[in-house]
């Protein structure tokens, strides 16, 4: 049996990317548009990246449909052509050159002649890196080399500050790697990105149901004016990152430093994960336990139960408000590059969770410069838990209570086998 292909409307495009930037489904979409299956919205989806394209708008001076409607009626009726351009106010030579484009007199069609001027009327221009080639070579060997598009845009501007062909922004980037019709560069380069995803997906595309509640949580709302300018060290946020089988991992980011914690937990009740996230939080000394900022996920139901061993309150973010955990949020994207998912956390250590640790708080991005600058564990520890002004190891050899601050933390986060020239 033959079937005609049904195409989708402007109508139905401008519901389509309404509804995707929502964050519905494509099988949702399918069903909202009546189509039998969702094939067809995927496609476009994938066509342009999950970018929704900018809307279309006809030129003011450009000829509309009911003007070539008349046009049509003008040649039906015998009239010349500059009968039918003093009708319409036009000059003669725009009515000559609309039939001139459209077959002639004889095979002019009004609709057809709409829709040919509105396919012709596109100007695709060719993005940045299609033109630069040397600009185009960078940017790939920095993806090839898990650099984020963030990081890539502002080492070209630090690289060459006065040469504007080669500085591109990290949008830019995103749209020439999820937008392929583009040709600039490969595909395979999104396997590169931290989130290995080949199409932009809307924020709401991931949003969970809300959790169970809490018996007496504290309202993120609530929280110190301290903990917001993120001036003093101490205050934490918290989450679970979760791999195959039903296993996990709590990841631990203080928000001054962005220095990371990552602990092994055995099983997602709220007994072990208290507990052992208590265990680790006794080890840092009181000025570096002030708060910890948590979703409302049922693992910290116990909640009181960690504030009473540790003397750190416990703050709960809004329903479905990733971004209340800002810090934390970023650092689980950062560590999926060593644990992607489906990884069975079951069969990671301690030990090993510790060193990736360590790695991420030397190499991670610091959050005033775009460029990955390797940071100086040792030097981080006095100069930003401790707000001291020393530099390298002298700075923990020193007296006071910041560099006791500094060695103390360093001491009773990683293991000896972890420091000094082992680190990575």
């Amino acid at each position: 049996m033959v079937t005609s292909r049904i195409w989708f409307t402007a109508q139905q495009k401008a519901e389509l990317w309404e509804r995707w930037r929502n964050g519905q489904s494509a099988a949702a979409i399918s069903r909202a548009l009546d189509r039998r299956n969702k094939t067809g919205v995927q496609a476009i989806v994938a066509l342009h990246g999950g970018i929704a394209p900018a809307p279309r708008r006809r030129a003011e001076r450009a000829l509309r449909l009911e003007e070539r409607e008349e046009i049509s009626r003008g040649i039906a009726a015998g009239q010349s052509m500059r009968g039918i351009a003093r009708g319409l106010r036009r000059s003669p030579s725009t009515v000559i050159r609309e039939l001139r484009r459209n077959g002639g007199r004889q095979a002019y069609r009004a609709s057809r002649a709409d829709r040919s001027a509105f396919e012709r009327a596109l100007r695709p221009k060719p993005c940045r890196l299609a033109l630069h080639r040397q600009l185009r070579w960078r940017v790939a060997r920095k993806l090839a080399r898990q650099w984020s598009p963030e990081q890539i845009s502002g080492w070209l501007k630090q690289e060459f500050p006065t040469n504007q062909d080669m500085q591109i922004s990290h949008e830019a980037i995103y749209r020439s790697l999820f937008i392929q019709t583009r040709g600039v560069l490969k595909k395979e380069l999104t396997a590169h990105l931290r989130t290995r995803r080949q199409m932009r997906l809307p924020k709401s595309h991931n949003a969970k149901s809300g959790q169970g509640h809490i018996l007496d949580m504290v309202s993120i709302r609530e929280r110190p004016a301290e903990v917001e300018d993120r001036a003093v060290p101490g205050h934490w946020e918290g989450d679970l990152l979760t791999g195959a089988n039903d296993t996990h991992i709590a990841t631990l980011v203080e928000r001054n430093t962005r220095f990371t914690m990552l602990i092994k937990i055995p099983r997602r009740d709220t007994t072990t994960v208290v507990a052992a996230l208590a265990r680790h939080i006794r080890k840092l000394p009181s000025e570096l336990r002030r708060s910890l900022t948590w979703d409302q996920g049922k693992e910290m139901h116990a909640h009181k139960r960690f504030t009473f061993a540790t003397k750190v309150q416990v703050y709960f973010c809004d329903p479905r408000s990733p971004w209340q955990r800002g810090s934390n949020e970023n650092t689980n994207g950062l560590l999926r590059q060593y644990f992607p998912r489906g990884t069975d956390f079951s069969r990671i250590s301690q030990s090993y969770l510790n060193s990736i640790a360590l790695r991420l708080n030397q190499l991670r991005e610091r959050p005033w410069a775009s460029k990955p600058q390797p940071i100086n564990y040792e030097r981080c520890c006095t100069d930003r838990l401790s707000s001291h002004s020393g530099t390298g190891r002298s700075s923990l050899r020193g007296a006071g209570p910041a560099a006791t601050l500094a060695r103390t933390a360093w001491r009773n986060t990683f293991p000896i086998g972890l420091r000094g020239k082992d680190r990575m």
